[in-house]
């Protein structure tokens, strides 16, 4: 936990759910070097959903198990179909991050055993979703925004339901559970722009307990 004197600026989304700003700055270093050794390993790539449309999004995973889509539907595996092989360990500095940032926000002894890595190119975005494939609902969600801008849409338990916009930037980091845990959630178009250390992308990292 940080000390009061470098506590987040925090924005209440809903209840259960906070915005850190700025939180994962401080280890922009560890995290940024852990996202190139993942993704060396489990490229990058643009999956088909079950109704066979390419996500514009492309996507990569660390952990025990990974987040996957095809014909056949969404569910975790423990291997990367791209490669065969189980996907990489998850990096000390990730599970440092979402760990400290879950309790930050209200949720001690979170214990992730996935992190989905999306980037995100001028263009791209992600609709609103739920996240309903893991077992266990009681277990918070913890998204961490790199490079570009973007705007999240955070709704309620209906799709329908109205969406509230939250500009998020560089080191923000979004952790909602508790009654918000099943909102609908997504990324509105990201637009064009550069960044210092990631260039023309956004990095997003979710952090999740699947099993």
């Amino acid at each position: 936990m940080m000390n009061d004197l470098f506590a987040p600026a925090r924005e209440t989304m809903a209840e259960g759910a906070l915005l850190l700003r700025g939180y994962a700055s401080r280890h922009e270093a560890e995290i940024l070097a852990g996202i190139e050794s993942v993704t060396a390993a489990a490229p990058f790539r643009q999956m088909m959903t079950p109704g066979g449309y390419t996500m514009s999004v492309a996507m990569s995973t660390c952990g025990q198990v990974g987040w996957v889509t095809d014909r056949s539907g969404y569910r975790y595996s423990p291997t990367d179909p791209l490669t065969g092989q189980a996907w990489p360990a998850m990096p000390p500095a990730f599970l440092h991050l979402a760990t400290t940032a879950a309790a930050e926000a209200g949720y001690p002894g979170f214990a992730p055993d996935s992190c989905l890595i999306n980037r995100y190119e001028p263009g791209t975005k992600l609709s609103l979703h739920q996240d309903q494939d893991e077992e266990d609902f009681t277990q918070p969600i913890v998204s961490v925004s790199l490079g570009l801008p973007a705007t999240f849409l955070f709704g309620g338990p209906k799709r329908s339901d109205p969406t509230v916009k939250y500009p998020l930037f560089h080191g923000d980091v979004a952790v909602w559970g508790g009654p918000s845990r099943l909102f609908f959630h997504g990324i509105s178009t990201v637009k064009d722009g550069e960044h210092a250390r990631l260039g023309r992308r956004r990095i997003n990292l979710t952090f999740r307990r699947a099993l």
